[in-house]
Parts: C-alpha cells; structure tokens; sequence
C-alpha cells in the first residue's frame, strides 16, 4: 500500500509505504533521488545494500540516501517513508533546524538505530499523523507533511547523536564538522580525491579533521575518500555495463591504469575479476 504526495509546482514528491512487496532502491539503475526512511517493526530480517548483506533487527530504523541500492528479504514487514530533494533538502533544511543532515551523513553508514518503548511511541504517532493528512488534499498538505516528515528526521537525529560512541565527549561544533565532511565528500569525491580539499572548504588543517575522527574512534578523512570512491566504483561495475575507463573518467581519474591500480590496491581484485565473480 503506497500513500502518495506530489507537487506539480515544484516536482516534490513524497510517499509512505505499507506492506509493499516491491519496496526497493534501484541506486545507479535509475538515478534515484529518493532518500528513504526504514522502520522495521516486525521480525529479524536482511537487508541487502549495495550488495552487502546486513542483518536488520526489529524496532530499527534505517535512513538510506538516493544513490543506494537496496533490497528488503521481507519489504512488506517495513515502513518506508521517501522524499525527493524537491519535497525536502536534507542540506537546505539544515541552517533552519540544525544537524538534520547527521542523520543521512552522520558518523556511521548504513546506520542503524535501535528504538526504545519511547521512540517507538513517538515514530508510530508521526506514521499515523502523515497517513491521516495524505488523504486531507488541500493547499496546505504538503506544507503538513513536509513538517511532519522534519519532525520524523529530527527525532531520528536525536536518537543517532545519543547512540553514537563519544558523541557526548564532542561538542555540537566538531560533530557537526564529521557531518560537514561527508556531506562535502558526496557532492566531490569524484573530482576531488585529496584531504587538503575538504579541509580548505571547512577551514581546518588536515591534521584537525585526522584528529577529530579519531576522537571517534572514525577512519582518517582519506580513507573515507578512498572507501566513497571503491563504492562508487563497485557500484557501476555490478549495476552498469559501463567500461573500466568510462568509469575511470567518472571517478577522476588521469586514466584507466591509475584508476585499476587505485581499484586493486584497496579491494585485492583486479576491476575484471571482480566484475566477472562479484566480489564484496
């Protein structure tokens, strides 16, 4: 059952979904820009995600950005609420309610959040609230909707910072600065492989942003550069028929030997052999 919202004017498009057999993510193979929210509420079950499978417990949300590909062993046993940047700007909404984006670009990816009795109270009521005002069509559903959906994210937000190791130890700036970061690495890790970038765009020195992820007990800024790109990568070469030098190209890359020594450097597999067995 899909409960749909669209905005002719500004192509928004938002929609709940309730025990729906073809509830998936189709990533690279459409170009989706649907970010989704999962909530399991039933059983164990497996979530697939760019080909890795991951064990989803009950009463666990899941946030999942637009370019993931992801398959649900049981899709009817979720909820699934999905937004396009037009319905809601998960960066442009950011300055107005403040680190909304650290839950989609936060400290863990994928990233699970376990629910207490509370949080689950709380998520059911805002479920019931959008289905009752996804039939109310007037001029001011989609502005109810949209601010239900924030109030979904910024729970969701509270509960991620509460689970998330050291978080406490860290003021709101320099966890914000983690979330800056990987925001900044998915709008430019194709064209920008090196930390001295992101560091130039947050105003800190390399080093600062090093030791800030520590802090974390969280990769240093240039292996997550490094792991954003092999997804990337891996993406196209389980999802697309595109060649290893189309790819190369894609991820900025000089040329397709840089590209393939880059490539096997940090899974162990040449880009051929991994295409051919799929490796993980």
């Amino acid at each position: 059952m899909i409960f749909r919202f669209s905005d002719k004017k500004t192509n928004g498009v938002f929609t709940i979904s309730r025990e729906n057999d073809d509830l998936k993510g189709n990533g690279l193979l459409k170009a989706s820009t649907i970010n989704t929210i999962i909530f399991n509420k039933q059983r164990n079950q497996v979530v697939t995600i760019d080909e890795v499978p991951y064990a989803l417990p009950p009463n666990t949300v899941l946030p999942l950005v637009a370019n993931q590909h992801f398959v649900f062993e049981r899709p009817q046993d979720v909820v699934a609420w999905q937004f396009n940047r037009d319905f809601y700007c998960i960066a442009d909404h950011d300055a107005e309610v403040g680190c909304v984006g650290f839950l989609f670009y936060g400290i863990k990816h994928p990233l699970f959040l376990g629910l207490s009795a509370a949080d689950i109270k709380a998520i059911n009521l805002i479920e019931k609230l959008c289905l009752e005002d996804m039939v109310v069509q007037d001029r001011m559903q989609g502005e109810m909707l949209r601010t239900l959906l924030k109030r979904l994210i910024i729970n969701l937000t509270r509960i991620a910072r509460r689970q998330t190791e050291n978080a406490q130890k860290l003021t709101d700036d320099k966890l914000d600065t983690v979330r800056m970061f990987n925001l900044l690495l998915e709008g430019h890790f194709k064209t920008e492989h090196e930390v001295q970038f992101y560091a130039n765009a947050l105003n800190k020195s390399p080093k600062t942003l090093v030791n800030l992820f520590a802090l974390l007990n969280y990769p240093p800024p240039s292996k997550l550069i490094q792991e954003r790109i092999i997804l990337e990568a891996k993406r196209h070469l389980y999802y697309t028929t595109k060649s290893a030098k189309e790819i190369a190209y894609i991820l900025g890359f000089i040329s397709p030997a840089h590209f393939s020594r880059f490539f096997k450097q940090h899974t162990g597999s040449s880009i051929s052999l991994f295409r051919e067995n799929r490796v993980v």
